[in-house]
């Protein structure tokens, strides 16, 4: 094992910050995979769209999801405890552009036009996604304008055989 000295990281105040704009145009380079986090029940229900959707260990399978703090989907979320990650295929646009709140849709309206089942934590899972993983909350970790949800996965399913749905710079494309 390496004797290495305690990590010491500089004072926040001593480190220049990138100018916000600058920021959010180079994260739009980023072409990410399109998920659509669905959480709640019944008339409760809700859900966003997500491209910060990652994994953060195999064992025991957990990833991570960020969501805006602001987000209508934020309390539902932290009150419900469980969530799905439905991985979008190219053939589902229209759904990713409902759950982003395309046209003011909110809520219970964003599950329409689709088909939905409700899994083992409760939470509703879009049928025919490229992969569905089923997740209660492990941990929420608040920071600045977003949480950082950790799901513990209960279980994960594919359909393989689909070109990915990706968003980058502002446009979907497989």
């Amino acid at each position: 094992m390496l004797d290495l000295p305690p990590f010491s990281a500089h004072p926040a105040s001593a480190q220049p910050v990138a100018d916000p704009a600058s920021f959010r145009q180079a994260m739009r380079e980023l072409a990410g995979h399109v998920s659509v986090i669905a959480t709640g029940s019944g008339a409760a229900r809700t859900g966003f769209t997500a491209t910060s959707v990652s994994s953060l260990s195999a064992e025991p399978p957990t990833l991570l999801v960020c969501l805006n703090r602001a987000s209508s989907s934020y309390p539902v979320l932290s009150r419900s405890g469980a969530f799905t990650v439905n991985v979008l295929h190219a053939g589902q646009q229209s759904v990713a552009e409902r759950f982003s709140g395309a046209g003011g849709l909110k809520g219970l309206a964003r599950y329409e036009g689709a088909d939905w089942l409700t899994l083992a934590s409760g939470a509703p899972a879009l049928a025919g996604a490229s992969a569905v993983f089923d997740c209660v909350v492990d941990e929420l970790i608040e920071r600045h304008t977003h949480a950082i949800v950790i799901g513990k996965v209960l279980a994960a399913t594919t359909e393989p055989g689909f070109a990915a749905l990706l968003y980058r710079n502002g446009r979907y494309g497989s």
